[in-house]
């Protein structure tokens, strides 16, 4: 075995987030490590790559004892983790980029051919003058991965590598990570994408509130019965009521906006129609314009007034809280920051966006038994675990602070939601209920839109899709009919025939 771990514990106050967890990984295999949100799966790869220290239990690494005091040992050791989220600097080349992640890095014409010839090697392609905030989300995984392939790592640990990739990447991907394994390499993969696991992975450990529960061959399991392993219960599938659409809701025309960001990307003659009782599915590689339509949508963004209009009424000149009491609500990707105020409380947050339209503030005072009583309300409706609605917002785990941003948009009742990334790692149960939330509030007459890089959540809940593209939209197109191969051509630029060709 290359990595063995036996009992491992690790507790802070109030939870356990490992207890006694046990297992083995072998050289040249792809192991999965599956759970839902809080089952314990980051701190237990953050023991393994040195970031935590275990309060129990025992590790050991081809055979002799590992106790990394910090990541420099872990990778001095064999160990490399690629994150979910990239740890990269924009303004600074690939090649500094990755010299920034070693301890001691060659002269720097000698690391660009190193960069060259290994990228090339394993199928990743890259240059290594191009500034990082040039590259797509695809390209900067790469960087993430060369750094690490570099340390020559006999484990690599990788978290949610595909959330950011196109079907065609992600199939580059998993041809360099088996690649690797047929090299030795062991891989520890993290991911909600269970169809991926099946594909990719030899052996899994599944956990549950910081035990492991299962093992199993991924390939024997149906993606359902390694959900319900998860979360210990049985799944069912969103369910759609069978409803015609309404009249137009929402309608986008001509929308052109800069990025805010230096290395964002400004939206190109953007145009759209939703209508009440629909679902449009928007997908693109994340760096394609998503961040800056929902910000141009839900009026952190001033448009021209025509641009963007609700129930006919023209709102694209109007800021967030006059586009609230249009009916327009939004949910941003970013959960802690953006959609909710990290240190203020629950009941705060719940404030902060439904003050409008759930009249929680009167002659200029907060009505804090009725911002009480909408926080609650969330909380209940879309099971969110927490103590109590007085604690800050980021004491919750990623899964159960976006079933609380989710749902105080959608207790809203709002006509027109936008949503990005609603799913973002959440685990199977909660994603569930949210995909079921979005779907019911569509059946109740509002106009939805969601933008997601998770396909298989776009084909389960939109009536409609197009694809975003270096800041331009294709035409929208039914989503019955759609295979997973034409949208990746769609969100790679390819459009109406092109597509069509590119099949041909």
């Amino acid at each position: 075995m290359l990595l063995t771990i036996e009992g491992l514990t690790k507790a802070y106050p109030g939870v356990v987030a490992n207890d006694g967890v046990s297992f083995a990984v072998r050289e040249g295999e792809v192991h999965a490590l599956l759970g839902e949100n809080g089952a314990g799966k980051s701190t237990l790869v953050k023991m393994i790559y040195g970031l935590v220290k275990p309060d129990a239990g025992r590790m050991t690494l081809r055979g002799a004892p590992y106790d990394p005091a910090e990541p420099r040992a872990a990778r001095a050791a064999g160990v490399a983790m690629v994150f979910q989220h990239f740890s990269l600097f924009d303004a600074l080349d690939v090649a500094e980029n990755v010299a920034l992640g070693m301890e001691n890095p060659p002269p720097r014409r000698a690391l660009a051919a190193r960069i060259r010839q290994v990228s090339e090697d394993y199928g990743l392609p890259l240059d290594p003058a191009r500034l990082v905030g040039d590259l797509s989300a695809g390209e900067r995984q790469r960087v993430e991965i060369i750094r690490c392939l570099l340390q020559d790592p006999k484990l690599l640990i990788m978290d949610e590598p595909t959330s950011v990739l196109t079907p065609q990447e992600v199939e580059i991907l998993f041809q360099t990570l088996r690649t690797l394994a047929a090299e030795g390499t062991a891989i520890l993969y993290i991911s909600h994408k269970l169809e991926e696991i099946r594909a990719l992975c030899d052996e899994a450990t599944i956990l549950r509130r910081g035990k492991v529960v299962a093992t199993c061959s991924p390939r024997e399991k149906t993606a359902r019965e390694l959900a319900e392993m998860m979360v210990g219960e049985t799944l069912t599938p969103p369910e759609r009521a069978s409803i015609g659409t309404g009249e137009v809701v929402l309608r986008v025309a001509g929308l052109s906006v800069p990025s805010p960001n230096p290395f964002g990307t400004a939206l190109k003659d953007v145009g759209f129609d939703v209508h009440a009782g629909e679902v449009l599915g928007i997908a693109g590689v994340a760096g394609n314009g998503q961040d800056e339509l929902l910000l141009a949508l839900s009026g952190e963004i001033r448009t021209a007034p025509g641009a963007i209009t609700v129930a006919g009424r023209p709102c694209g000149a109007l800021g967030p809280n006059a586009r609230r009491a249009a009916g327009l609500v939004s949910a941003p990707e970013e959960r802690l920051g953006h959609a909710a105020a990290p240190d203020m409380s629950l009941t705060e947050n719940a404030l902060l966006t439904g003050a409008v339209r759930k009249r929680l503030v009167g002659r200029g005072f907060v009505d804090w038994t009725r911002t009480r009583a909408f926080a609650e309300e969330i909380v209940q409706a879309f099971d969110v675990r927490t103590p109590g609605v007085g604690v800050p917002a980021r004491a919750l785990s990623g899964g159960n602070l976006q079933k609380f941003v989710i749902g105080r948009e959608i207790l809203q009742d709002p006509a027109v939601i936008i949503v990005n990334q609603p799913t973002w790692g959440v685990d199977a149960a909660a994603a569930a209920a949210i995909r079921q939330a979005l779907i019911d509030l569509a059946a109740k007459g509002a106009a939805v839109v969601v933008i997601s890089q998770d396909l298989d959540e776009l084909l389960e809940i939109a009536d409609r899709f197009a694809a975003l593209n270096e800041g331009r939209l294709s035409a929208t197109r039914p989503v019955s009919g759609l295979t997973v191969e034409e949208i990746g051509l769609m969100m790679g630029g390819a459009h109406g025939m092109e597509v069509a060709h590119a099949e041909a």
